[in-house]
């Protein structure tokens, strides 16, 4: 679609309707006139329709894309409309959970349709206590278990694609396809 020029598109504020009386008669400045509203016609048509478009429920299938690199979030074009319009409109809730592990789930979840179980290869402790033990050393990995949800299989290489681009450069990232969830709980 364009909004350049829209066939057939009549222009809502014809601009022979408010020249001055003595054009009002004259058939030269009134086709001039038409032609100009032909072109300048999808302007106001779009200009009355702007908070549409920057709502990826409402804005134009070819405008989503746009509000996508608006926000900062990838969206594939191979993605049916409908994904993609979601993952623009939860882009700011995806770039809160950003880095965790829970990011990592909800975005697998909504862009592939699958669960996912992360288990992080890092370590953190807190205590309230002096000379708490130091966690074990970390072990460098992180394990991603996917298994489908709303997708009747798993795309191996998507879900890899979305971990890779997910997972911190210390770390190795490894997936594995389960049939089903896990039975050792969730995340």
């Amino acid at each position: 679609m364009t909004r350049a020029a829209v066939p057939g598109l009549r222009s809502r504020y014809p601009i022979g309707e408010q020249l001055p009386a003595l054009y009002a008669d004259d058939d030269l400045a009134q086709r001039f006139t038409a032609g100009l509203d032909t072109v300048l016609a999808p302007v106001p048509a779009t200009l009355d329709s702007l908070p549409a478009y920057f709502d990826p429920r409402l804005a134009p299938a070819d405008f989503v894309g746009w509000l996508a690199s608006w926000v900062g979030i990838e969206v594939d074009g191979q993605w049916p409309e409908e994904l993609r319009r979601s993952v623009v409109a939860r882009a700011v809730e995806l770039h809160r959970w950003r880095g965790t592990r829970r990011g990592l789930v909800e975005r697998l979840r909504l862009c592939l349709g699958v669960g996912a179980q992360v288990l992080d290869g890092g370590a953190a402790i807190w205590s309230a206590t002096p000379d708490t033990a130091p966690p074990p050393p970390p072990s460098g990995e992180l394990l991603v278990r996917v298994w489908p949800e709303r997708a009747s299989a798993v795309d191996r290489a998507q879900v890899q694609a979305v971990v890779a681009a997910a997972c911190p450069v210390h770390l190795t990232c490894r997936v594995e396809v389960l049939s089903g969830p896990p039975d050792d709980g969730g995340n």
